[in-house]
């Protein structure tokens, strides 16, 4: 329903964002007084209905004219949930709100957003509901914004009650973000889990459940990545230490893709709000390198709706090929990967290093399966992604398993994980592996050519395998767990843990 002295009028007003895929703005909610001084205390509340068809553009707009003298906006909608047909999709609608700075691309007023793990939100100065910004509730045009994620057949009606509670303004804390490096050991090894949410958006684990489950799982860094937000980064105060360097992130979730903006600097928004044909990615990837983080395409092959991934991996960093318990949706993801490797050397251009996480999001979801093993020059911001933008990186299903991996030639020349190893085309080279932590798994050794050897881990860990630039372009190595079929469907077994490729021969 409407309220009464709200007129209902055109409800629905087709625009176009410039760059953007196609919105829809439905008519202002006004509660706007006589001029005069806005009143000490109390509240109005207006409620909005309506139905959205099948094949509604991606998002929708409530205006909502906001007077003087507001000390809190509080919002909550609901919608209905229809019997579909098997195979159908239903409906489900996600939320957010944008402030009187506009809704324009780029997100210079976004003010917070819970996708469809809330069903209502406050934002005051004083604080705000977890995905939002705390901050004044200035006069102006504000806008709640609908994401119809998906739309049944019957279309998708919804009710949006808006709520003004009038008093003076408090003060908005000043966010306490996490501090950008850590005591670490120097030039080493550090394990992290980069793809993790939160309370802060559709997690089910407060922050300090998430530090300690990461100190638990033996990391030394984690990444929070909640979904289309920044409300989360002040939100880990006396939950890093020596011992756990917490870094700031989002996952940005288009409707083709999901992508880590990874390490950005503590506060950066990246909008979410368009497709690949829209082509505006790049600007996007652009602000997260500009905030001195990586792009990272998030489990490019899952198929949940909106998750597959379409932007191509031109302005890609790294990419996230092993995420959570390994399934076939990584096993296509290594595959993929191995092949742009393939391309990378046959173009001769920039290859893309493998990352993977556990985008935990609750019990029993497990922080630090997987966890990408890092060399770097310190437990700090810009040495890790330095380590990760290169490759010299494993991923490993969990701190109990070691692994070191080297090629050398009959020289004595020496290459670790991204780097490459300049031997002439017919020397021949020999590739090191030695796995701890790995019983009953077996090794490979993996080329451009596919899987060249395979046995059995032995006790003392250590595989060797010889080979030469010709025969191969670049190396790596892979441990798996046995098949679950016991290899009757010739499928390999799941991943203990991978690695990213040593090159091998001449530029």
């Amino acid at each position: 329903m409407l309220g009464r002295d709200v007129p209902r009028r055109d409800l629905f007003k087709l625009t176009a964002v410039a760059g953007a895929a196609g919105v829809l703005t439905l008519d202002s909610v006004s509660f706007a007084r006589a001029e005069g001084a806005p009143p000490a205390s109390g509240s109005e509340t207006r409620t909005v209905t309506g139905r959205l068809p099948a094949g509604s553009p991606d998002y929708v707009y409530l205006p909502v004219e906001v007077p003087r003298g507001v000390r809190e906006i509080a919002v909550s909608y609901r919608y209905d949930r229809p019997a579909v047909p098997e195979g159908t999709r239903g409906n489900a609608l996600d939320i957010g709100v944008f402030d009187e700075r506009g809704t324009a691309l780029g997100g210079r007023g976004f003010r917070g957003w819970s996708g469809g793990a809330r069903t209502e939100f406050a934002i005051s100065a004083e604080r705000a509901t977890p995905g939002y910004l705390a901050g004044p509730v200035r006069p102006g045009t504000w806008h709640v914004v609908l994401g119809p994620y998906t739309v049944a057949p019957q279309g998708l009606a919804y009710e949006v009650t808006v709520t003004l509670r009038y008093g003076p303004a408090g003060t908005t804390p000043r966010p306490v973000y996490p501090p950008q490096t850590a005591a670490g050991r120097g030039r080493a090894w550090y394990r992290g889990d980069n793809h993790l949410h939160s309370v802060y958006s559709d997690g089910l684990r407060t922050p300090a459940q998430i530090a300690a489950a990461a100190r638990a799982a033996g990391l030394d860094w984690i990444t929070t990545t909640e979904h289309n937000t920044t409300s989360g980064h002040g939100a880990w105060q006396g939950l890093w230490g020596d011992d756990l360097l917490i870094l700031t992130g989002e996952e940005v979730t288009t409707r083709n893709g999901h992508v880590l903006a990874l390490g950005t600097r503590p506060g950066t928004f990246v909008d979410w709000r368009y497709r690949a044909r829209d082509g505006v990615f790049g600007r996007f990837a652009g602000r997260v390198r500009q905030a001195g983080g990586l792009v990272v395409p998030a489990h490019p092959y899952a198929t949940c709706v909106g998750c597959n991934w379409k932007f191509g991996f031109e302005d890609a960093d790294v990419v996230e090929v092993w995420n959570g318990p390994f399934t076939p949706d990584d096993e296509v993801a290594v595959a993929a990967w191995d092949g742009t490797l393939v391309a990378s050397v046959r173009e001769g251009r920039r290859w893309l290093p493998a990352m993977g996480n556990s985008d935990a999001h609750r019990e029993p979801q497990t922080v630090g399966l997987p966890q990408t093993v890092v060399l770097a020059d310190g437990l700090s911001r810009t040495a890790l992604l330095e380590g990760l933008r290169a490759g010299r990186s494993w991923i490993a299903e969990s701190s109990r398993i070691g692994l070191e991996f080297t090629v050398t030639d009959a020289r004595g020349a020496r290459a670790g994980l991204g780097e490459r190893l300049p031997a002439e085309r017919g020397a021949p080279v020999t590739a090191r592996l030695r796995v701890t932590g790995a019983r009953g798994c077996t090794a490979s050794f993996v080329t451009d050519q596919g899987v060249l050897f395979t046995a059995p881990v032995p006790a003392d860990g250590r595989l060797e395998w010889t080979t030469t630039p010709a025969y191969a372009a670049y190396v790596r190595a892979e441990v798996r767990h046995p098949p679950g079929d016991g290899g009757a469907s010739g499928l390999p077994g799941a991943m203990a843990a991978m690695t990213n490729p040593v090159f091998l021969g001449r530029d």
